[in-house]
Order: C-alpha cells, then sequence, then structure tokens
C-alpha cells in the first residue's frame, strides 16, 4: 500500500519546489500564445527538445492562425514529420486553426472552456497553456509530474485526472510554479530510469518510494 505524505511533509515539498523553482518557465520556445498553444500540441508524447528542432521552419511558414487555417496539410506534415503522431497533429493544428479564425477573430482564447473546443486540445493542453501564459492557478499532469507526485506521496491515484486533482488539493496554491517545478524535477532529476537519488535530489528524505524504483 502506498505511504502517503503528512501534511508537515507537503508543506515542506511545496516550500522545497517553490524556492529552487520559482522563476522556471516551460522550455518551450515561443514568442505568443499562438505559437505556445502550437508548441504544447506538438508536445504531447514529444519532447520539448523535438519540438524546438521543428516549429522554426513551422512558425515562418505559418506565423498566425490565418496562414495555418489556409495549409495544406501534407505540407504541414512535412514540416512535423520527426514528431510523434505528426499525422494527427497536422490536422488538428490545422482544424485548430480553422476554428480560430472562424469563432474568435483569430485570437487564440485564453479560458480554459473555451480552449478545450478546439480540435487537439484537452484539459492538460489547456492548463499548460494558462499556466504558463496567465500563471494561473492550475496543475497539469503529465508523465513526469505524475511519476513525482506517486514517488513523494502526493497521490495514489491510478489516473491522471484523479491526480490531478490530489495535487490541487495538496498545494492549493501557487500551482503554476509547482507544476513547472515538478516537470523540471522529474525530467532531470527524478527521472524514470535511473533517478539521481544520491547525487542531485534535494527531496531525498521526503521520498516514499526510492528503493523500489531504484530497483526497477
Amino acid at each position: 500500500m502506498a505511504i502517503l505524505a503528512t501534511k508537515e511533509e507537503i508543506e515542506e515539498i511545496k516550500r522545497r519546489f517553490i524556492e529552487r523553482y520559482r522563476d522556471a518557465k516551460t522550455e518551450l520556445h515561443y514568442k505568443n500564445l499562438y505559437e505556445l498553444l502550437v508548441s504544447v500540441m506538438l508536445s504531447a508524447q514529444c519532447t520539448d527538445k523535438r519540438v524546438n528542432l521543428i516549429t522554426p521552419a513551422l512558425f515562418a511558414k505559418y506565423p498566425s492562425p490565418k496562414e495555418l487555417a489556409e495549409a495544406n496539410i501534407d505540407e504541414v506534415k512535412e514540416l512535423i514529420k520527426t514528431c510523434s503522431f505528426f499525422n494527427n497533429k497536422a490536422e488538428n493544428l490545422i482544424k485548430m486553426a480553422k476554428s480560430v479564425m472562424e469563432n474568435y477573430d483569430g485570437e487564440i482564447p485564453l479560458d480554459e472552456k473555451e480552449l478545450v473546443k478546439l480540435a487537439g486540445v484537452g484539459q492538460k493542453t489547456a492548463h499548460v497553456v494558462m499556466i504558463e501564459y496567465t500563471h494561473a492557478n492550475l496543475m497539469a499532469v503529465d508523465t513526469h509530474v505524475f511519476r513525482v507526485a506517486h514517488r513523494l506521496g502526493l497521490s495514489d491515484a491510478k489516473t491522471v485526472k484523479k491526480t490531478e486533482e490530489d495535487l490541487v488539493k495538496a498545494f492549493k496554491d501557487n500551482l503554476y510554479i509547482l507544476h513547472q517545478a515538478m516537470v523540471l524535477f522529474g525530467r532531470y532529476i527524478c527521472t524514470a530510469k535511473n533517478p539521481k537519488c544520491d547525487t542531485e535530489c534535494f527531496m531525498t528524505d521526503l521520498c516514499k518510494t526510492k528503493e523500489s524504483f531504484k530497483a526497477g
């Protein structure tokens, strides 16, 4: 049975994350809200580094939703073909852009309920965009956040949705910092394989599962 963190431990985890990652931002490269949304959509099941290699040429050819809405799908596929699920992503990018032009006067809506109406934009993507762009008090659970949440005993939930609920309930505020913190901590320190428990981790004394994960 999973061991969950106490209220005191949660506060200490929160304090350490905020202290270390207060100024953290997404590693995706973008210049505006349109570029951020496209980059986040492409990043699903794909690394930020890979997305950053793809987007310069994509944004040069389609600098706004207007151009992307009128794009040839095969040309979009060619530009993003090194990204996972590029066929589906190309379709969704064009559909998203068309919807933005038709329903939002060419402006990306900065509202969760409106964002999730766009093709290829689920709750996680909407949250990531709003966390990064507006510092919204929201949590988004990707593979890194899910792993860190369970290793630190912040959640024992089996689903992403329930894990997100557990984190919101545990942390309550400063969620935009804590989301970025958990992503970066999971990406570089609390990695899936060979986590840096003995060398770089600053949460070792609060970890609930490091032994089992080390063995795995």
